[in-house]
């Protein structure tokens, strides 16, 4: 009697093979990632790569959502600090933790990944900058609540401070990449909240 080819477990951890992709590219970006390098780091072939994962924008669409859960993940925690000020700090600490995180790729895929895209990067560039504007609709979102209870004055602007916390964390992102160290970077945080809200 044959056994059932469905149902039958990979011959390889779809999960830690996720978490190499992710490391490649975070530290070559969309394009620098080719297929060869991402088969190699992930131990499998492009047949099994399209068979798990579907084409390199999917994988490339599945190591963002990876990303955002773990190294990321500082964003949806700051989001619950109590109030606006304490959001934006948390944020840029979180930031600039993600981007100098010992033993990891330098800078944020989010930022990285999209940097110096050609035609064959549109789709990944798009795809981060969706990633990119949800994380500052969330920041938004969260300072219109701070203004709603008194927490930011009547005037603030939730959408202008929101693009100006998101703005230092993508500085913080690419001067991380480009050697920046943690202590720098948060004196750049830290300098960056000492009028607050921004004006």
């Amino acid at each position: 009697m044959h056994t059932s080819q469905i149902g039958r477990p990979r011959a390889f951890d779809a999960e830690a093979a996720l978490e190499k992709a992710l490391m490649v590219f975070w530290e070559q970006g969309y394009e620098g990632a080719s297929l060869t390098d991402l088969t190699e780091a992930m131990g499998i072939s492009r047949k099994s790569l399209y068979a798990a994962y579907g084409n390199k924008e999917d994988l490339f669409r599945k190591a963002l959502q990876r990303y955002t859960e773990g190294p990321g993940a500082y964003v949806a925690k700051a989001l619950q600090a109590p109030t606006a000020r304490e959001v934006a700090m948390a944020f840029l600490t979180g930031s600039v933790r993600a981007n100098t995180l010992p033993g990891l790729p330098t800078g944020c895929l989010g930022v990285q990944g999209a940097l110096a895209t050609g035609e064959t990067g549109r789709a990944a560039r798009d795809t981060l900058a969706e990633w990119r504007a949800h994380g500052q609709a969330l920041l938004s979102d969260r300072f219109r609540q701070a203004v709603q209870a008194g927490d930011l004055p009547a005037g603030a602007d939730p959408e202008k401070i929101a693009r100006y916390v998101m703005t230092i964390a993508n500085g913080v992102a690419v001067q991380a990449a480009g050697g920046a160290t943690c202590e720098d970077l948060q004196q750049v945080a830290d300098a960056a909240l000492q009028n607050w809200p921004p004006a």
